[in-house]
């Protein structure tokens, strides 16, 4: 039955009463706390969505600090940048905040400035930054320098505490690039060849670790693990993988690792086109788990990387420096910092090599 909305503005103890819970127990979902019991959540979540409850900010004590979140990214996959910002919003829509989104060209000269001038223009309180931006540390410095609370997402292994100056949530592609890759040897191919993604993002460079120490750890010649440059686009992996299939049958490779699904797709297209079996005389990987790969005939082999929930805890841990910051006057804050690894998924365009 749908709660019927108070005649005047609804206050989180009209949202505890027709919850039945304490105003504590609502407070803490709608700071996102994980204390709360799943079916509690869903409940409070369903009565403030009906009332047209929003947090008051000031009494939650951030009078005078910034109401709004900033994301700011340079990634070309359009389908990682919408996981982020539905992450990103999803907390933000439960913890009062609105969300200011900036692409950037993380190669631009001004790159530091645009940054800056963003924050200035928007009074931002905090900021979530992507590969390659969270990777550039004049910018992280001059952002601390203004005091804005930063967290960045990172390519790469949990490293030991303290050693970031800011929260960070890291994502271990080189692991899952070797799990791949280990798949693939496993399977019997010993001829892959590796189509990279820009070489300014260090999950390209995390993601041919991975591909060449599998290598080296099965004691194979790192002559069979062929890298190719190239950009995460459909296009780069389309007419790489031409170049390869241009190639003589004995020195072709049996298998190809898209450094992310939409390179791997474009692959699949050319071998599609010269009219190549798949798998039977040729498996294609990539990696992310976006739609593409689910997408494609045959569907794709993949790493399952949870990009919504990335940005929803890279989220969870700036609203908390934030608000522990206001609280504490700004004195120095314990860091935090998380790990994810992108898990292997098997479809149909992977099998063991033709004899």
């Amino acid at each position: 039955m749908t709660q019927q909305k108070p005649k005047t503005k609804p206050t989180i103890k009209d949202v505890a009463k027709l919850a039945g819970v304490s105003f504590k127990t609502v407070s803490r979902v709608v700071n996102n706390e994980d204390v709360v019991a799943e079916e509690v959540r869903e409940k409070i979540c369903r009565i403030i969505k009906e009332l047209g409850y929003h947090p008051n900010l000031s009494a939650r004590g951030l009078r005078g600090a910034a109401a709004s979140i900033g994301f700011i990214y340079d990634n070309p996959n359009s389908h990682y940048i919408v996981e982020m910002q539905n992450g990103i919003l999803s907390i933000c829509a439960t913890a009062g905040y609105e969300l200011v989104i900036r692409p950037c060209d993380a190669r631009a000269d001004n790159l530091r400035d645009q940054v800056l001038n963003m924050v200035d223009r928007s009074r931002v309180g905090g900021l979530v930054l992507t590969s390659p931006i969270s990777e550039n540390q004049s910018v992280i410095d001059a952002l601390q320098e203004r005091g804005v609370e930063v967290v960045r997402i990172l390519s790469g292994e949990l490293p030991p505490t303290g050693a970031d100056l800011c929260p960070c949530v890291y994502v271990n592609d080189r692991a899952a690039a070797y799990q791949i890759t280990q798949y693939l040897l496993q399977l019997g191919h010993k001829n892959i060849a590796f189509l990279a993604g820009d070489d300014s993002h260090k999950s390209t460079l995390e993601r041919q670790s991975g591909f060449l120490q599998a290598f080296t750890d099965a004691g194979l010649d790192a002559c069979h693990a062929r890298v190719l440059p190239g950009r995460y686009a459909f296009d780069s992996g389309f007419e790489r993988c031409q170049a390869l299939l241009s190639q003589t049958t004995d020195v072709r490779p049996t298998a190809i690792f898209g450094c992310n699904d939409e390179i791997a797709a474009g692959a699949l297209l050319a071998a599609r086109l010269n009219n190549i079996p798949m798998p039977e005389q040729l498996s294609i990987v990539g990696f992310e788990d976006s739609p593409f790969s689910r997408q494609t005939l045959p569907k794709l082999t993949t790493a399952a990387q949870p990009t919504q929930e990335i940005a929803q805890q890279a989220t969870r841990l700036l609203i908390e420096k934030m608000r522990t910051k206001n609280t504490t006057g700004g004195d120095p804050i314990p860091q935090s910092c998380e790990s994810y690894t992108p898990q292997l998924v098997v479809r149909d365009s992977s099998a063991a090599p033709s004899p």
